[in-house]
């Protein structure tokens, strides 16, 4: 009898492999570099409307603060992110994505969807659907 929690356990190992050596940013044609900047500019959408600076982002990569700020230098230098003071409190800088940033998570958006699309393609709507809502639940259900 197959365990259902082993065989789940095998496709994040997979993935987490897959991740792990940047398949789908070599198949877009992203560089390494490039990859670090995508999870600075991810972790940024991910706060959503609260801002964050460079500590946000080292707490959302868990990466040490050096490793965040030299990251959040490269999105910085590559014009996908810029700094902001913050007007409650200047000792504070927050991080904000420009235009070009937001373009370039909507292209990564399209690219990852379309990746993913192309996985499920001979799947039914309802095994789609029912995928979706089971994978949600389920990574809501690793921060407990």
């Amino acid at each position: 009898m197959v365990d259902p929690v082993a065989e789940v356990e095998a496709a994040m190992v997979v993935i987490r492999r897959r991740q792990a050596r940047r398949t789908l940013a070599r198949e877009v044609g992203m560089a390494p570099r490039d990859n670090a900047i995508q999870q600075v500019i991810d972790a940024l959408e991910a706060a959503e409307d609260e801002l964050i600076g460079v500590n946000g982002v080292a707490e959302a990569l868990s990466v040490d603060q050096p490793r965040a700020s030299k990251l959040v230098a490269a999105a910085v230098v590559a014009g996908l992110v810029r700094r902001e003071a913050d007007q409650l409190d200047g000792r504070r800088t927050n991080l904000v994505l420009t235009d070009d940033g937001r373009a370039r998570l909507d292209a990564v958006h399209a690219i990852r969807r379309a990746r993913f699309a192309t996985a499920m393609e001979e799947w039914s709507e309802a095994d789609k659907a029912a995928f979706a809502t089971l994978l949600t639940r389920f990574v809501s259900a690793l921060d407990r």
